[in-house]
């Protein structure tokens, strides 16, 4: 038979690595020698010769003996094993290892279970290093052989000592030939175990645990002796030294608390010990937590009741001090405080592998509890998610990556020397060059530049995330300890900008004597104390230093524990900056913050800056969020998390002036519309569990008002109408309490609106307005499709067909949708007496103005000129121009002049000027929204508020966007007058002119 070349291309493309000792080189080839000698009788034996001798088979032993003592002893002693490999390749080999592994032959006694595992081992250590030497295996296929072959070794292990604890009459199996099934045995591995990346020597890390629920088990206090018995039993056959060697070191101190439980626990006990006082390190190390022998199904469970502690709904910044700390400690203890390459530790030294998993492992603390594509174990797939979440540059995770093998390949070859848990690199030049040569390297000083360069750059991705902290200089004398005002306190905060000083002062003196939650424990109160200098500062440098401090006291109020949040300023400086212009500038997300802390979460992700996704990757989001709600409460809050969320990111970046308020309306309009079409139908399906379904019925959500022409501010609320149909012959709804069909949506409707409004823990989702429904207040709150079109055809006001040229459906049965958008649009196109049409509008608009007979010049809507009078000439000419050109039925203002003036109905000097007045306007109100509590008078805006304003306007100065407001308003008005309030004074007087007997027929 042909032998597979050992010099056949490797996958990586180089070349097998030569003898670094000559001396190794003689000793093995005399082994290698030796035992064919001792095979003489042995017909394999003359083909081992003559494989030894080709010069592929002596390169690659070479490759083994002049670099592996521990390879050279297994290649000697499994010499027929090394000629299978070279046969037929490692793959076909490995797989008959773990076979041979996993096969449990009930006769068999502990000890000839021992040997056959310890032989395995070493076989499968000769195959997955001579498969990664020589380049059939990649680094990750020789990391998941080793953690498979682990895997299957504990699962026979278990499997034969359930099976002698059934046989001696101790538990009583539901199938002695899968006794580990329903037994409540979990076997848990940890560490590179549980992400399947077990290196060449590696010991492996397990928790046992067991249900005491299981009916297989033993009875009351018997339980705990008998799992104890078994986990020692258990370390016993993997662990122990014999004249076959060992299978696994075998370490069972991640288990909780291991100084004071046993070697195993019971389930209640674990989960009641992490609820309470499990620590963060532990979070991080159960990540890679996966069930790899034992009960499967217990041990599922076990792992999915976990995740509530280690991935918390909100972003855990103050983990990642605590687990640094950690590494900190390792470095104290172990040394490596610095890159080094004689002696360095390339796992817990600087630089190192450990360095890549915290980078991990903290990241996905931060992010997997609301991405659960994150909560996966090995580490290099968690760095390529948290990429493709684009919570990491995808540069930096494909460097990291490649460090990240880089390092495990360097370990392995450490380890393949002589089979040692070892991590540190030879300390002299010659045991590096030894090193160098074994990983294929010609040139040392190579091998010693490309470490160094793969050091250096975990050690600065690393330091990026978690070495840095903010400067936080104190810009003057800031003391605020003792009862009494520091006199040169309060010069300074006078300096920084505060009006009152002494109310400064006290404040923060609160702060420091632990008088609210956040600051009540030790820790926060230090971390605060490094950070209030740089808070002061930024804080006194803002419009409204003294309101923004007081509106973060109160923010800080609200917080359950400050450690978090402090400890997330400290990391992140430029976020405490954002907090304090929102604090001075923006009320309303301010007051977001004060009742839900938590929105600062999202400040840190990574697209948070970027431009908000369009309607369907919004859509997108919130359906991969709303996937895992259990039930219909917790999908009104999920919802509510992430509308208000996606909202405070809307009016940050309208802050920031990363958007304008045109385009901050449609995104607040989008949604809006999405969490309604995702709330109704858990609403519908929480409300057909009594009553059931009208058969044959549908439902439909129809926005108005700014949300129907996707205009919306930070302020407003939803202008509904909502729509139904039922069969005619309907008898009402078929469910557990059937309801008449009008009853059954009428309830429907009002258990929608209340999900809407209600305030939940998480808020409320918006306010809702009906009264734009048919009949308004005094209507149906919803109302049936043949009654919504009569109405609208006979009954409705013109100023009520106004409000419907911005009716648009955003929810419910698509079919409903499309005949109750048809009759609008057919009522919309009915031709109209135009004289009619304009004296209505007219006098619809001078009712308003009657109502709010003074209105600020900064009342953008109501004021002369404002938005107002711009849509009323806008929804005026389309209900005048639908029946002639339908083009101009658009719901969105700036899109109905463009189609006015492609219509002729509009001079192009109209459309130019009305569309610049538009867009400024709704940025300005936007703004308002964003920066006032309320409409501001004129006075207001003549300060810091005003230089706020024109500051995020784009303008120069708040006299110059005064200015251009005004103007755009006077010539709004002008249109307005011209177009509607003339026309509609001439119309009225030519009607006080006819005989009484024409007037009814003139109006027609």
């Amino acid at each position: 038979m042909e032998l597979l070349s050992p010099l056949s291309p490797r996958q990586d493309g180089a070349a097998l690595p030569q003898p670094s000792d000559a001396r190794l080189l003689a000793l093995g080839s005399a082994a290698w020698d030796a035992a064919l000698a001792d095979a003489r009788d042995d017909p394999d034996a003359e083909r081992a010769r003559f494989w030894s001798a080709d010069p592929g088979g002596k390169c690659l032993l070479g490759a083994i003996f002049g670099n592996s003592p521990f390879l050279s002893r297994i290649a000697a002693a499994e010499w027929a094993c090394l000629i299978r490999l070279a046969e037929e390749g490692p793959d076909p080999l490995f797989d008959a290892l773990r076979a041979t592994t996993r096969h449990a032959d009930g006769g068999e006694n502990t000890a000839e279970l021992m040997r056959r595992l310890r032989v395995a081992r070493r076989r499968v250590a000769l195959v997955a290093g001579v498969a990664e030497l020589a380049g059939w295996w990649s680094l990750e296929r020789q990391m998941e052989a080793l953690s498979g072959f682990a895997a299957d070794a504990i699962a026979a292990a278990v499997r034969h000592l359930l099976r002698a604890a059934a046989a001696n009459g101790l538990m009583t199996p539901a199938d002695p030939d899968e006794p580990e099934a329903d037994s409540g045995l979990i076997v848990l591995g940890l560490g590179k175990l549980g992400g399947g990346e077990l290196n060449y020597s590696s010991d492996i890390d397990l928790i046992l645990l067991y249900d005491p629920s299981r009916p297989a088990m033993p009875a009351g206090d018997a339980l705990q002796p008998f799992f104890t018995r078994l986990a020692r039993d258990l370390v016993r056959i993997l662990d122990e030294r014999t004249g076959d060697g060992y299978v696994f070191r075998t370490d069972l101190r991640l288990r909780p608390d291991p100084r004071s439980t046993p070697l195993a626990m019971s389930v209640p006990a674990a989960l009641t010990y992490y609820e309470t006082v499990g620590q963060n390190w532990e979070r991080a190390a159960l990540i890679k937590a996966r069930q790899v022998a034992g009960d499967s199904v217990a041990g599922q469970r076990f792992v999915a009741e976990l995740q509530p502690f280690i991935w918390r709904r909100h972003l855990d910044f103050a983990a990642i001090q605590d687990i640094h700390s950690i590494k900190r400690q390792i470095q104290a203890h172990k040394g490596g405080g610095r890159i080094a390459v004689e002696g360095h530790d390339i796992k817990i030294g600087r630089g190192g592998i450990r360095e890549i998993e915290f980078f991990a492992q903290t990241q996905q603390l931060i992010w997997g509890g609301r991405l659960r594509a994150l909560r996966v174990a090995p580490t290099c797939t968690a760095l390529r998610r948290l990429a493709a979440m684009r919570r990491i540059d995808s540069q930096t995770a494909e460097t990291l990556i490649a460090d990240y093998r880089f390092l495990r390949r360097v370990e392995h070859r450490l380890q393949m020397r002589d089979d040692q848990q070892t991590h540190r690199l030879p300390t002299d030049r010659a045991g590096i060059a030894a090193l160098a040569t074994f990983l294929g390297y010609v040139d040392t000083d190579r091998f010693v530049a490309d470490l160094c360069s793969h050091l250096a750059s975990v050690e600065k991705h690393y330091a990026e995330l978690f070495e840095e902290a903010p400067s936080l200089a104190e810009p003057g004398n800031l003391v605020f300890t003792g009862a009494e005002d520091d006199t040169d306190t309060l010069a300074t905060l006078a300096r920084l900008g505060f009006a009152d000083p002494a109310a400064i002062a006290a404040t923060v003196r609160d702060w420091h004597h632990g008088r609210m939650r956040a600051t009540r424990s030790q820790r926060a109160r230090e971390i605060l104390t490094e950070l209030v200098p740089e808070l002061l500062r930024l804080f006194g440098g803002t419009a409204h230093p003294d309101l923004a401090l007081l509106r973060f006291d109160r923010f800080l109020s609200q917080l359950p524990a400050g450690v978090q949040l402090f400890s997330l300023f400290h990391a992140n400086p430029g976020l405490l900056s954002l907090v304090a212009d929102i604090m001075a500038e923006a009320p309303l997300l301010a007051e977001s913050l004060a009742q839900r802390p938590a929105l600062l979460d999202a400040v840190l992700t990574a697209d948070f800056s970027a431009p908000v996704a369009d309607w369907a990757g919004l859509a997108s989001d919130l359906a991969a969020i709303l996937a895992g709600a259990p039930g219909f409460e917790e999908t009104l809050d999920l919802l509510r998390r992430w509308a208000n969320e996606r909202r405070f990111q809307v009016g940050v970046q309208l802050l920031c002036q990363d958007i304008n308020g045109g385009r901050a309306g449609e995104i607040l309009a989008d949604i809006a519309e999405i969490a309604i079409a995702a709330l109704l139908p858990a609403v519908m399906a929480d409300f057909s569990r009594v009553h059931g379904e009208v058969p044959g019925g549908a439902f439909a959500v129809f926005a108005m008002g700014r949300l129907g022409s996707r205009e919306m501010s930070l302020a407003s609320d939803l202008d509904l109408i909502l729509i139904y149909d039922a069969p005619d012959d309907s008898v009402g709804s078929n469910g557990p309490r059937p309801l008449p069909g009008s009853t059954y949506y009428a309830r429907l409707s009002q258990r929608l609106i209340t999900a809407i409004t209600a305030p939940t823990a998480e808020g409320r989702l918006y306010q809702a307005d009906m009264r734009l429904r048919p009949s308004g207040e005094s209507g149906p709150i919803a109302t049936s499709l043949a009654a919504f079109a009569h109405y609208q055809r006979e009954e409705a006001w013109t100023w009520e067909h106004m409000a419907l040229t911005r009716a648009r459906p955003i929810a419910g049965d698509p079919t409903l949708c499309e005949r109750a958008a048809a009759a609008i649009t057919a009522v919309l196109r009915q031709p109209r007496d135009p004289r009619r049409l304009v004296v209505d509008v007219a006098d619809m608009r001078r009712r308003i103005a009657e109502s709010r007979p003074r209105p600020s010049p900064w009342d953008l809507r109501n004021r002369r000129g404002g938005l107002v009078d711009l849509e009323f000439v806008v929804q005026y000419l389309m209900l005048r121009e639908a029946a002639r050109t339908p083009e101009v039925l658009r719901r969105d203002s700036g899109a109905v002049l463009a189609a006015l003036g492609e219509a002729d109905a509009l001079p192009p000097q109209a459309i130019h000027e009305l569309t610049e007045a538009l867009a400024l306007l709704r940025h300005l109100r936007a703004l308002l929204a964003l920066l006032s509590d309320g409409v501001p008078g004129a006075e207001a805006l003549a300060g810091p508020a005003g230089a706020t304003l024109a500051r995020c306007a784009g303008a120069v100065d708040f006299d110059r966007l005064d200015a251009d407001m005004s103007g755009a308003c006077a010539r709004v008005r002008a249109w307005y007058d011209r177009l509607i309030a003339r026309p509609a004074r001439l119309a009225a007087r030519r009607a006080a002119q006819l005989p009484e007997n024409t007037k009814g027929e003139t109006a027609q």
